[in-house]
């Protein structure tokens, strides 16, 4: 039995004219070569659950289509992909089935239409893969295979987490490789299209059990950058500072995302320093009060930490940590002044790094639902444009042009050779005085 995981992945940006500027920018082509060479931490982990008698082969595609060859033959594959790239996957699909390949679906987008992804698939997956990837093998060994396996309501325990398959991938070709220290969020905003709607539970994966993972990553990569693939890696204190003791043993670089509670922890961003963490990223989402309000479902946090954003990202910069800032553009409440704000933000706080991205219902999200409720969707089905640089709907206090011309003329001065080059020299500065500081 010959098993393909084959993960669609990459940047995608449907406006022309905003994918033809993304060409030129320094910025971002750095950013969408990060993300291009990260490997399916998903499927790494269904190859651990698959017996030994299986035969397994990964692969990633960048892109798809009709006249592309399909990688190998199998006797069945696994597919998952982003929503933005989930009809190239369904093409995919589509072409091993003709030739008598069983194919199963899965990820976030499949868990949300799994009755779309039904319609190119044997068998799909709903909600957390592994709890149900023992029986789908087993299923398909006796030709039995269901058409839906259902994870909904039944939690996966993160105890029983296998090591990802790691050595299935060619090192060379990656920047870094990714570790889950737990799945899930506290905050749970209503446009969050990540591991919420996989599990309604916040949990954590072992610790023990995240050092045995970069070890096996240590065992084929000698010196390797780690990205921590977690919603909110420091939600919880107490076990963040454990984590950070037992990574600050390893001889690593690594980078995770979290909130901006993080600053207000001196011991906490001490042992960030002395433990390889070399970059936060930490949703912002707004420089202003305006799009702040109710972005959380279960309460306004984030609007109440608003007046700190600026020294908190300092503080964090303080400890040679340089900090990602994400804002998300067109949430309801901004108008078009949010342009300027942004940029001047920006420029003002000594942010080292920039992330920008336009509000994206996916589906499955509570976004999604309010606007489809609202009639203010562009179109029913448009998950091609799900990409992050797309606009997908009726902004709130501005015309879909003014979204759209915002967006690309705040790209390109955030991401300009000018403004990329002094971000980059006022962290080396910061951060060389930080050192300094410290060794007195």
């Amino acid at each position: 039995m010959k098993l393909g995981l084959i993960a669609m992945s990459g940047l995608r940006v449907h406006n022309q004219e905003l994918a033809e500027l993304g060409l030129t920018l320094p910025g971002f082509i750095e950013r969408k070569e990060v993300i291009a060479s990260l490997p399916s931490l998903g499927l790494l982990t269904l190859a651990s659950l698959t017996p030994a008698d299986v035969d397994i082969e990964y692969i990633e595609l960048s892109d798809f289509n009709a006249d592309s060859n399909l990688p190998d033959e199998f006797d069945i594959v696994a597919i998952s992909s982003f929503t933005a790239q989930i009809n190239e996957a369904y093409l995919l699909a589509d072409k091993y089935r003709q030739q008598g390949t069983k194919v199963i679906l899965g990820g976030l987008h499949v868990t949300s239409l799994p009755h779309e992804a039904l319609e190119h698939a044997d068998s799909v997956l709903v909600g957390e893969g592994e709890v149900h990837w023992a029986n789908v093998i087993d299923d398909f060994k006796r030709g039995q295979l269901k058409k839906i396996y259902d994870a909904t309501g039944i939690e996966y325990d993160f105890s029983q987490a296998p090591i990802p398959r790691y050595d299935l991938l060619d090192v060379d070709q990656y920047n870094r490789l990714t570790v889950q220290t737990q799945r899930g969020c506290p905050f749970k905003c209503e446009f969050c299209a990540s591991s919420i709607r996989l599990t309604c539970k916040y949990k954590i994966k072992p610790i023990q059990h995240v050092v045995n993972e970069i070890q096996a990553i240590k065992s084929i990569w000698h010196k390797p950058f780690i990205e921590l693939a977690d919603d909110n890696t420091f939600a919880n204190k107490i076990h963040s500072k454990k984590l950070v003791k037992a990574l600050s043993s390893l001889n690593i670089k690594w980078f995770t995302e979290t909130d901006i509670s993080v600053a207000e922890n001196d011991e906490l961003l001490s042992m960030l320093s002395n433990s390889g963490c070399r970059q936060l990223l930490i949703g912002l989402e707004s420089p202003t009060a305006q799009g702040l309000h109710n972005l959380e479902l279960k309460n306004n946090w984030k609007a109440k930490q608003l007046d700190k954003y600026k020294e908190a990202i300092q503080k964090i910069q303080n400890h040679g940590i340089s900090v990602n800032g994400c804002f998300v553009l067109g949430l309801d409440n901004q108008d078009a002044s949010v342009f300027d704000e942004t940029l001047n933000f920006v420029k003002d706080s000594g942010l080292s790094e920039v992330q920008i991205t336009i509000q994206t219902p996916f589906p499955g999200t509570n976004l999604y639902k309010r606007l489809k409720a609202t009639n203010r969707l562009l179109e029913e089905v448009f998950w091609e444009k799900c990409t992050l640089f797309d606009v997908t709907y009726h902004p709130d206090k501005m015309t879909v042009g003014e979204l759209e011309t915002g967006f690309r003329e705040l790209m390109k001065a955030l991401y300009s050779d000018n403004l990329v080059r002094l971000r980059k020299e006022q962290f080396i500065n910061q951060a060389k005085a930080a050192r300094k500081t410290l060794n007195k």
